[in-house]
């Protein structure tokens, strides 16, 4: 008899979800396909009485029609009530979301929480890249504007970014000897209060960056995100559009040199950006594109996600 897992999401109200394009809502409705026991609750309900943590949650239905999803009043639980916890809070990573991380750490391990908080935690989604620098863009990472400067003048272009953004935020190209260049690392940087991202630009992303979903380690699916006109940002809300991809033998390299170390990590969830040869980011906290892939490679992102947590289920 199949083991019917009992699940929680904690992420974003579902007031803010947009059916047509959240990963989230389908690894959802791929648990409620199963007959799973589904929750959700923000990590704002979370709470820890006498070392043990719990939340205020719903119990909620997916489905592929509207209303999409049939709450349920709130109720009370411990966490180490269930088989599943899903961290699917959107960035900024900040220190409400560091917190999150701290309570979802006293989980005990009989509960598998995706991704593994500690590692959350551990693995800037920017900076975690840094470790593999073979396969990454020139980088320099500093909240010093004059050092910025200097170490910009080897470049033609730069992009400079915040070190804790997300979806493009933040994400600045500038010239060789542009007058404004100060000005923006002043901004950036909050005045030297703010550490920030110096990075070579890849000329490539004109044509894209590319997408890697990997699982356990194991590629899954891809897609490039075009940016939209007069955008240099390879991001879909703001604009770039989703076109199917091959994977070249330097992508492969990239996921085969990171994938030992996400499998460590317990980063079961990861999705990977690539721009021409090079690796920027590793998104650990809420990787996005599952709709987008599954539409471009006919395939299920969400029920592959889903088969490899009843694997584990089946090796305890």
């Amino acid at each position: 008899m199949k083991k019917l897992l009992k699940t929680l999401y904690i992420m974003d109200s579902l007031k803010k979800i947009d059916v047509k394009g959240d990963s989230t809502y389908m690894m959802m409705l791929e648990a409620n396909k199963r007959g799973w026991e589904t929750y959700y609750c923000d990590s704002k309900d979370l709470f820890v009485e006498n070392g043990v943590a719990y939340a205020k949650m719903n119990h909620v239905l997916v489905t592929k029609e509207d209303p999409y999803f049939s709450s349920f009043p709130e109720e009370n639980h411990r966490l180490d009530g269930f088989d599943v916890v899903w961290m699917r809070k959107d960035p900024p990573f900040n220190m409400d979301y560091i917190f999150t991380t701290y309570i979802l750490d006293l989980i005990p391990k009989t509960t598998l929480v995706l991704n593994n908080p500690s590692s959350i935690r551990r693995c800037n989604e920017k900076i975690f890249a840094m470790e593999w620098p073979e396969f990454c863009p020139k980088t320099l990472l500093t909240r010093h504007i004059i050092r910025a400067m200097e170490w910009a003048k080897s470049f033609e272009k730069v992009v400079i970014k915040p070190w804790d953004g997300n979806g493009g935020r933040g994400v600045l190209v500038t010239e060789k000897d542009d007058p404004n260049f100060r000005s923006m690392l002043e901004i950036l940087t909050e005045n030297e209060d703010q550490y920030i991202l110096v990075q070579q630009y890849i000329p490539e992303i004109k044509e894209g960056d590319k997408r890697i979903i990997l699982i356990n380690g194991e590629v899954v699916g891809q897609m490039t995100r075009v940016p939209g006109q007069g955008d240099h940002r390879g991001n879909m809300h703001v604009g770039a559009s989703v076109q199917a991809c091959e994977l070249t033998e330097r992508d492969l390299a990239i996921c085969a040199a990171i994938a030992p170390k996400l499998r460590e990590l317990g980063l079961l969830f990861v999705g990977i950006d690539i721009i021409g040869d090079y690796l920027t980011e590793i998104n650990v906290t809420s990787p996005t594109g599952i709709q987008e892939i599954n539409r471009l490679m006919d395939i299920q992102v969400e029920k592959i996600l889903t088969d490899k947590i009843v694997e584990h289920y089946n090796m305890l």
